[in-house]
């Protein structure tokens, strides 16, 4: 089960992580996730990277490791790992790769909810977010391609990662958008009698009064800790 922690924004654990391999200053800190394209995969706010850093000191994760002075610039204050922020990284890091948790994105909860727009509509919103999948995935080829010239594979897989799952979601929702078109998925027929009439089929209704017991966790899985 996925641990529930002091801090919870994984640009926390970013900023820990750079910190273990040198001590920097906050701005070194934005420079080099610009360098290794990390925007790409960790939601970061540069604006707010001063504050990131002074909340992990104040929980003991980072400290002070000295001060910068280059020429007639200002002075810059330098951070490092501790112990206890080099245990939490570490334990941190090896929850998230190893504990799957329910984190609920809203495209899923878009599709649970779409049996209120037509048929015909979802058919074509689909078609509008395939298009931008594909953009979006020939994106990410380009990033891929140019962080791979100059970074080793180690440092870009998570960009891998996700234009693998792009490019599934791109499948599947191509593959469910012609069950659409063709009529060919159950209860299309109860889904645009809905549409047609402006009453909830009898067949609905009669699924609201069945006991239907689902695992909230996804059996296995953890809640997200957030």
């Amino acid at each position: 089960m996925a641990k529930r922690r002091k801090l919870g924004n994984p640009l926390a654990l970013t900023v820990m992580v750079l910190l273990a391999e040198r001590s920097m200053h906050p701005y070194e800190i934005a420079q080099t996730l610009r360098r290794r394209g990390k925007e790409h995969s960790v939601k970061i706010n540069f604006g707010s990277l001063y504050t990131v850093v002074q909340n992990l000191e104040k929980h003991g994760y980072v400290e002070v490791a000295g001060v910068q002075r280059q020429g007639n610039r200002p002075e810059r204050t330098l951070y490092g790992i501790t112990e206890a922020g080099r245990t939490e990284m570490l334990d941190w890091l090896s929850d998230l790769l190893a504990v799957p948790v329910a984190e609920y994105p809203v495209f899923e909860t878009a599709l649970s909810l779409l049996p209120v727009l037509p048929p015909r509509e979802v058919a074509e919103l689909l078609e509008t977010r395939a298009v931008a999948l594909a953009n979006g995935s020939a994106a990410l080829r380009g990033v891929l391609g140019q962080l791979g010239e100059r970074l080793p594979r180690v440092f870009v897989i998570e960009t891998e990662y996700q234009l693998h799952m792009v490019d599934a979601q791109l499948e599947w929702i191509r593959a469910f958008r012609d069950e659409l078109t063709d009529g060919t998925i159950s209860g299309i027929e109860e889904w645009k009698s809905f549409h047609e009439t402006g009453e909830v089929p009898q067949d609905w209704q009669d699924l609201d009064e069945q006991e239907i017991v689902l695992d909230p966790e996804r059996k296995g899985w953890t809640q997200d800790p957030e």
